[in-house]
């Protein structure tokens, strides 16, 4: 199995045990005489098995991320950079839009509000790192999908 693919299951599952979750807890109470809609035994049987298979396949991923070198890097520092710079990027981002809104003043004793940062800089360093995620995160896609998943 590669490694994309374990990931897209996992992401499967998490949703599936969401359902059953919800499922048992519908069918957890009935009125006295009448049976559930479901048997929550045959739930809860369903709703372990995939459990254990989301834990195996984190523990596989996991795996796979801190074994498999990109460029010198693991997957898991990749993942880490990847964060990161989503996070600096969507700050910078947001700097941009605040920045560069101007108030317009009624008259000339109004107050004047002034940018205290260069907006076309820092909007040129949120291009930059806008194509920066962008590689990276092909490269990581790229990654997932030749990498076999790799298990205990």
């Amino acid at each position: 199995m590669k490694l994309a693919e374990a990931l897209q299951e996992r992401a499967d599952l998490n949703i599936k045990i969401e359902q059953l979750k919800a499922r048992m807890m519908n069918n957890a109470l009935v009125q006295e005489g009448e049976r559930p809609s479901e048997n929550p035994a045959d739930l809860q049987k369903e709703l372990d098995g995939c459990i254990e298979r989301l834990a195996r396949l984190i523990s596989g991923i996991n795996l796979t991320n801190c074994r498999t070198l990109v460029d010198g890097l693991t997957l898991t520092e990749m993942i880490a950079r990847k964060d990161a710079l989503s996070l600096k990027l969507k700050i910078y981002r947001e700097l941009v839009n605040t920045a560069g809104n101007t108030v317009d003043r009624a008259r000339y004793s109004e107050i004047k509000i002034i940018s205290a940062v260069n907006v076309a800089e820092i909007q040129k360093q949120v291009d930059k790192m806008a194509k920066e995620l962008r590689l990276m995160d092909n490269k990581l896609q790229q990654t997932n999908w030749t990498t076999e998943l790799m298990e205990n």
